[in-house]
């Protein structure tokens, strides 16, 4: 069954003080890292929800795989619009979301291949990866939960749903802090950024 990604990018990126989705990191950006990791699993679709910069983001994803579509409400700074935007604009063949932050740069590909792989051992649960206890990104929402993101609305987020599905959520231990790491200021950027 197929599993379409869902990349968050349409923050304002207000701590960092400057698009962190263009930034460079290595050869590419943030976000074309992401997308880059993310082409080598085997998925239906990569979907990016942007906001602001769209057409810069657009043009970094000329020649990926990925998708743009647009948030409209992006100003608001919540994910649970941009999730809800990337879900209404998924594929229809995608039993599954992977939901993977746009300034996770560090975002490794067999963390995403573990997720997908108890995806395809237990089709239709809501796969979530752990380091140390703590969940973190990506994970995977099957289609039978759409309708209870499209049914939240702020100030609801993401970790509300979350909390509130903890005894169905089936843990994937990771060896990995990476699972934790994003982008949200200029020192976490230069601590993390490649060479």
């Amino acid at each position: 069954m197929q599993v379409g990604a869902i990349v968050l990018a349409a923050g304002l990126s207000q701590r960092m003080g400057r698009p962190k989705m263009l930034l460079p990191w290595g050869q590419t950006t943030v976000l074309g890292q992401v997308v880059a990791t993310l082409s080598k699993a085997e998925l239906g679709e990569i979907l990016v929800v942007g906001g602001g910069m769209s057409m810069e983001i657009a043009a970094g994803l000329d020649g990926t795989p990925a998708r743009l579509v647009l948030n409209p409400d992006y100003a608001n700074g919540e994910m649970l619009s941009s999730l809800q935007v990337g879900l209404a604009n998924l594929n229809g063949d995608c039993q599954a979301a992977l939901i993977v932050l746009g300034d996770q740069p560090q975002i490794e590909l067999i963390v995403v291949q573990a997720v997908l792989r108890v995806w395809d051992q237990e089709p239709g649960s809501l796969v979530v990866p752990s380091y140390k206890l703590r969940r973190g990104h990506p994970w995977l929402l099957p289609r039978s939960m759409w309708a209870e993101i499209f049914s939240l609305q702020a100030p609801a987020t993401l970790r509300d749903f979350l909390n509130a599905k903890g005894v169905e959520i089936h843990y994937v231990p990771v060896d990995t802090p990476s699972i934790h790491i994003d982008l949200d200021t200029p020192e976490d950027y230069r601590q993390y950024k490649p060479g």
